[in-house]
């Protein structure tokens, strides 16, 4: 019998008896929207939308339906240019930029009471194993029988790009922590005053990989918060994070951050689509080939600037 297949057992705070096959993708950032379309080539040499990468990824760790949640407006393009990737696909918008936990938020009708995989749009994950960074997670979290974030080590510098969380190790497992606290896009004194974890190297901390399976808990907490910006005067209120509801998870029952062997590329920074090209080209069929045009590339460079220095 799989990992998937194993029955968890009905106690408070553990995943209920049944498979993960729900996939959330949320889509819905206003700065966010035309990322998911942008066109990449694959590691099979294949150019595809960048969210058809990512649902190949949800599908490789047993998923069979995925809701992605998209701006306004936007449900009709995305359909329209999604290849078909054998997954069942559904769409919801998000009626208003109310903060990436809203967006989540407005998938719960599809998640209903089942846990679910979730996936952000503008990252890109490669795996340096045998197995997808999706399917290590799902297996994490079906063995562990709990909510589990996937976490990357990340300098110091990237702090603004990212949730970041601290813990401490499980056990003998060097990858598997127990969250103790979610902070989102900390500052470097907040940081190092509170997210340090024993054994990662100094100036780096443990930021969110983008890929996460959660509780229908999640959308519990989700939906007090939404209900609180409802009422909320504040504009920096009315803008619901995932990072403080999984901070609150944190205090309600088991939650796991996992290093996975794999690393995200997020294509929302400066020079991330080109980056995460790059990445997917040098783990791909034709790795050999990208590897000698980039030398060449490098050795035209250097001859035009010792060239430049000699006139």
């Amino acid at each position: 019998m799989s990992l998937l297949a194993l029955p968890f057992p009905n106690r408070p705070g553990s995943l209920p008896t049944v498979n993960i096959h729900k996939a959330v993708i949320t889509a819905a950032g206003p700065d966010q929207r035309s990322l998911p379309l942008q066109s990449l080539v694959d590691r099979d040499g294949t150019e595809k939308p960048a969210l058809a990468i990512i649902l190949e990824e949800a599908a490789s760790a047993g998923i069979q339906e995925v809701c992605i949640v998209v701006h306004r407006g936007d449900r009709d393009v995305y359909a329209s240019t999604l290849p078909e990737t054998g997954v069942k696909i559904l769409y919801t918008e998000q009626p208003e930029p109310r903060g990436y936990g809203h967006a989540l938020f407005c998938a719960k009708d599809f998640v209903g009471d089942d846990p679910f995989l979730h996936l952000v749009s503008d990252h890109l994950y490669i795996s340096y194993g045998a197995r997808t960074c999706a399917q290590e997670l799902v297996e994490i979290a079906s063995r562990e029988e709990a909510a589990v974030s996937a976490v990357q080590p990340t300098r110091e510098s990237m702090l603004p790009y990212y949730g970041v969380v601290s813990g401490v190790r499980e056990g003998r497992n060097k990858s598997l922590y127990s969250v103790r606290e979610v902070i989102e896009k900390p500052t470097p004194t907040r940081a190092e005053q509170s997210l340090v974890v024993p054994g990662l190297r100094a100036g780096h901390y443990l930021c969110f990989h983008g890929m996460h399976v959660l509780t229908p808990t999640v959308m519990e907490i989700l939906a007090e918060d939404v209900a609180a910006s409802d009422t909320s005067t504040s504009p920096n209120n009315a803008r619901v994070q995932l990072s403080t509801a999984l901070n609150r998870l944190a205090t309600k029952q088991r939650y796991l951050a996992f290093e996975t062997l794999g690393h995200r590329y997020n294509i929302g920074v400066k020079y991330g689509l080109l980056n995460a090209q790059l990445a997917l080209a040098l783990s791909g069929d034709d790795s050999e080939f990208v590897l000698s045009q980039m030398l060449e590339l490098l050795a035209t460079r250097e001859r035009q600037m010792i060239s430049q220095r000699a006139d």
